[in-house]
């Protein structure tokens, strides 16, 4: 289904069809990435610990979808795999390991939102501008190699971007022992 709503979209692209005259494939997208966008404020804005968990288990599983509709198959389920498979289920045993309260958690509201929205506003704007900023001139070659193939994303991914996924990883790790390590109770008289 989404191969025969690409090659739609493809034709469609072909007929010149522009921004004023979307395709399923991009209403879709948008559709999707309101989605993913309502999910990830819920995330934030939510006072329950667990239920922002299984909200970023949402706005994750989006992106794949995202990923998907940009026919980048191998990025979407590495996107399921990892992100919502791995790094949700280690939040979560982290929560369930430090005995995080499962109700509302009246100490985790500092009472700084204005300040973290205004701060969230001001990083938001400076993403969307140096995004914009830096693919303004910038089109995609469809006639190329595909973009979300495994080739390429393997050779970009082992040649520029190993020593951040290794950092992430360790970090994950010193997560989880840090979580072990917190939920261990210490008896009087032991060290």
């Amino acid at each position: 289904m989404i191969l025969t709503a690409v090659h739609t979209a493809q034709q469609q692209a072909e007929q010149g069809h522009g921004f004023l005259s979307p395709t399923g494939v991009e209403i879709a997208f948008l559709l999707v990435g309101l989605v993913t966008l309502g999910a990830a404020v819920v995330t934030v804005t939510t006072r329950q610990l667990v239920h922002a968990a299984l909200w970023l288990v949402v706005a994750l599983g989006g992106l794949a979808v995202e990923y998907l509709l940009l026919t980048a198959e191998f990025i979407a389920w590495v996107q399921v795999l990892i992100y919502v498979g791995s790094v949700v289920v280690l939040l979560l045993f982290g929560l369930m390991l430090t005995k995080a309260p499962i109700g509302r958690s009246p100490d985790t509201d500092s009472g700084n939102r204005p300040v973290a929205l205004a701060v969230a506003l001001a990083a938001a704007a400076a993403l969307v501008w140096v995004v914009v900023d830096a693919f303004r001139t910038t089109w995609i070659d469809l006639d190329g190699a595909v973009q979300g193939s495994t080739e390429v994303t393997g050779a970009i991914l082992f040649r520029h971007w190993v020593l951040p996924f290794e950092a992430l990883s360790v970090l994950l790790l010193a997560a989880l022992v840090g979580a072990i390590v917190l939920s261990r109770k210490k008896k009087e008289g032991e060290r």
